[in-house]
């Protein structure tokens, strides 16, 4: 028997170490509807699913489904996506509320890599400044894609970098 949308919501955020009123205050709802969602008397707003995965850190089918993907794919070589496709997704989220995003063409990054630039530069962010950019471009070379890596500092930061 799968879990309620309740218990996977509660589940979701324990696992991210948010109290309900720290989740509430992020969707800017009351910690009470986050606890009738986990109780299951009522379900989130339609408009909120997005922004609930989103601070939950899964997808919108994983909740409601309860089943996750996989967040890193390795794709065989004859179902590889061909590299000059791929974006790569950075995203930060300061504990201040600020929010950076920043969306590249793989070839531009490997392009900056080759003329020496940095994680941090491409961003304007500091807080990607000990992520190896070389490192990322082999891996998704190789044919990795989907959430590679995922950092969140003690002062509450996240980073997230995804290639798709």
């Amino acid at each position: 028997m799968t879990a309620s949308l309740g218990k996977r919501i509660s589940d979701l955020r324990k696992e991210k170490g948010l109290t309900q009123e720290e989740l509430a205050e992020r969707l800017s709802v009351s910690p009470q509807a986050v606890s009738k969602w986990e109780n299951d008397v009522c379900c989130p707003d339609i408009l909120l699913l997005s922004p609930l995965c989103g601070q939950l850190g899964v997808s919108v089918d994983a909740l409601l489904n309860g089943e996750r993907t996989p967040e890193v794919r390795l794709a065989p070589p004859d179902r590889k996506k061909s590299f000059d496709a791929l974006i790569l997704h950075i995203c930060v989220n300061s504990s201040e509320g600020d929010k950076v995003r920043v969306n590249l063409p793989m070839p531009l990054i490997k392009a900056g890599i080759e003329m020496g630039l940095s994680l941090s530069q491409v961003s304007g962010s500091d807080k990607l400044r000990d992520i190896d950019l070389a490192q990322v471009l082999a891996l998704v070379e190789h044919g990795l894609t989907g959430k590679l890596v995922e950092v969140e500092s003690s002062e509450g930061d996240t980073v997230e970098i995804l290639v798709d």
